[in-house]
């Protein structure tokens, strides 16, 4: 009986969409359209070789997962902005207390 392991994998990169990172090394993290073993395109995100032979493990998102990290972070980074107004507010009143206390000293 064959092992998963032992079977080979084929993959066929259908669009690269975009570079997330590089390394020293000239490997990129990178998000791509790729088939695999012939099957459906699939978002991709793993660390590929420069010449695209080799890559790390990595994910593989249906589109429908893919919209649904991409509401997540419109999510978080929405409240991120709230937080964000919260904070600078904050800061400006603590600053104008702090001005007044010098002022009074």
């Amino acid at each position: 009986m064959a092992r998963d392991d032992d079977r080979e994998v084929t993959f066929e990169i259908v669009e690269e969409l975009g570079v997330i990172s590089t390394q020293n090394t000239g490997w990129k993290k990178e998000l791509n359209l790729v088939r695999w073993n012939s099957g459906p395109e699939k978002y991709d995100i793993r660390e590929w070789d420069p010449h695209h032979e080799r890559m790390s493990r990595g994910i593989t998102l249906k589109e429908d997962e893919m919209r649904r990290v991409l509401d997540i972070m419109k999510k978080r980074r929405k409240n991120a902005f709230y937080d964000s107004d919260k904070h600078v507010a904050e800061a400006a009143k603590i600053a104008k207390v702090s001005e007044e206390i010098s002022a009074n000293a």
